[in-house]
């Protein structure tokens, strides 16, 4: 059994910084690329930041240049570093991976249960 499971949400006022972090775990073979999805209040799940096996990173341009994503391998985990949040950040915040659990021929998409992030003042 895979799971992903997220932490660090919390409520903050704009301009400020989080750090959300969403560790892996169980019987894992390969985790491939991982990365952070969002969904704000009544709107859609978008994606915020990826980063692949390898190191490389991309982001949204709502997000580029404010959030840091980093993976620490060792400890099959990533980080979200968020700074200078604005009131349009606010959603919940889902972890995605792409593992190949042990045991199994291909890779596939496993979610985090998500954490609340919000921003107000």
């Amino acid at each position: 059994q895979v799971q992903l499971v997220e932490s660090g949400g919390g409520l903050v006022q704009p301009g400020e910084s989080l750090r959300l972090s969403c560790a892996a775990s169980g019987s894992i073979f390969r985790i491939y690329g991982m990365g952070w999805y969002r969904q704000p209040p009544g709107k859609q799940r978008e994606w915020v930041a990826q980063v692949t096996l390898q190191g490389a990173t991309n982001y949204a341009d709502s997000t580029k240049g404010r959030f840091t994503i980093s993976r620490d391998n060792a400890k099959n985990t990533i980080y979200l570093q968020m700074n200078s949040l604005k009131l349009e950040d606010t959603a919940v915040y889902y972890c995605h991976a792409y593992i190949q659990a042990a045991g199994e021929f291909s890779a596939r998409d496993y979610w985090g249960q998500g954490t609340q992030v919000t921003v107000s003042s």
